[in-house]
């Protein structure tokens, strides 16, 4: 052990970093995903109360996946049912060996062992709920609580999802392994598809009395920057990375003192995170002019135009509208329409982004009844004048989104044009 104490939240900070990877190794050994989570929990929940009186261990990740192991042992010998089972364990696996951590458990990377948990949680067989909240508890460390939090669902509803995403995984004999080179880029497609999913849940909470969840969108850079250090060289991988970082750099200027929303337009562009930016542009640039063009790159291109802008006034627009043509023939979408909207109303007027609303309301149903429509029509509406249609529009989007931040917004706007 270390002779220097810790603090209790450097502990947990390590703690978390090293759960994926000691349960990846643990699973990849033993091949039992519910018992292998609960013997990491128990070793976890050791490390929080011995590190900080103690200190950290100077092989942390091994003295976890030794106190995991022992567990998971201990776990096995006092079940009945799995005593001929442990026999045959114990039979094939030297008993030393079983107790301490293998060069792979030793080494302080296991990276593999947690991109290959990470794409283990996105099977396919799961929906894209379950992939999340699995992700969430078994590579992101968070708690089923939390993840029912973060979701606006209870925990029991939270845990039974997780149990049954689980069940099948297991029903559909799913090994824990990565996929075999003919399936990687449709099950790398899934877990990418996942990673932003949770990040733009933390940016722009769906629902409840907070715009941001900073834990979601932290965990889902974390993911990303985990997974690009095994594929460096996709270059969706990186567009995806480019694009959250390229984002969250504008994280602290998204609600003023209050919690209110601060639109972009609007912001402290002085306050953003230049360094975010920097990494952001420097991965975008690589990315496009070495690697397939992909929606997340798109994506993050046009970020980077927005944050390279030094004011709203300057912002190239056109680059913007054309960006958004290229990202609709990639991933023709509902929502990538709505964008382009706004981008054309900017380029040719907002008349222009009314015709092009109305068509897509017309050939959208879904997207008909999405707040984000009517918000973007009462914007518009109130750039030509129509103040009565746009305070309208305005009170409607409030009634039909779930955020309360983007409630008291879209309220504020229509009050404003109160005659």
């Amino acid at each position: 052990m270390t002779t220097e104490r810790t603090g209790d939240r450097r502990v947990e900070d390590l703690l978390q970093r090293l759960a994926p990877r000691v349960l990846g190794a643990l699973v990849r050994r033993y091949g039992q995903f519910d018992a292998c989570e609960d013997a990491v929990a128990e070793a976890l929940l050791a490390g929080v109360l011995r590190w900080p009186e103690e200190g950290v261990p100077d092989n942390p990740q091994g003295w976890l996946f030794t106190v995991a192991s022992r567990r998971l042992i201990d776990q096995i010998r006092s079940e009945s049912a799995r005593r001929e089972r442990e026999r045959r364990l114990m039979a094939a696996t030297p008993a030393a060996e079983m107790l301490a951590p293998g060069p792979e458990e030793q080494a302080d990377s296991g990276t593999d062992d947690t991109l290959a948990l990470l794409f283990l949680c996105c099977h396919p067989v799961l929906t894209a709920p379950s992939q999340i909240a699995l992700t969430l508890r078994a590579v992101g460390g968070l708690t089923t609580a939390e993840i029912a939090r973060a979701f606006l669902v209870p925990e029991a509803t939270m845990a039974q999802r997780i149990s049954r995403a689980k069940q099948r995984i297991r029903d559909a004999g799913a090994t824990f392994a990565m996929p075999e080179p003919e399936d990687r880029p449709e099950r790398l497609k899934a877990v990418l598809h996942v990673l932003y999913l949770i990040f733009n849940e933390g940016y722009g909470t769906s629902a409840g009395s907070s715009l941001q969840r900073l834990d979601l969108t932290a965990e889902a850079i974390r993911l990303t920057r985990q997974l690009r250090t095994v594929a460096p060289l996709d270059g969706e991988v990186q567009g995806l990375l480019a694009l959250m970082l390229l984002t969250d750099a504008r994280r602290a200027t998204r609600t003023d003192a209050q919690g209110n929303l601060v639109p972009l337009a609007e912001q402290d562009r002085s306050r953003w995170d230049a360094a975010l930016v920097s990494e952001g542009v420097d991965l975008i640039t690589r990315a496009l002019t070495s690697t397939r063009l992909g929606p997340y790159q798109v994506q993050a291109a046009i970020a980077a135009v927005h944050d390279e802008a030094e004011s709203a006034e300057k912002t190239d627009w056109p680059q913007i509208l054309a960006l958004y043509e290229t990202l609709e023939r990639l991933t023709p979408n509902p929502v990538v329409t709505l964008n382009r909207a706004v981008a054309l109303a900017e380029v040719s007027g907002p008349q222009a982004g009314l015709d092009l609303l109305a068509a897509l309301e017309r050939e959208s149903a879904a997207l008909a009844d999405n707040h984000m429509l009517h918000a973007v029509r009462g914007h518009l509406l109130e750039a030509v004048g129509e103040r009565d249609a746009a305070r309208e529009a305005y009170r409607t989007a409030a009634r039909r989104t779930r955020s309360l931040p983007e409630q008291r917004y879209l309220d504020a706007r229509a009050r404003r044009l109160q005659p």
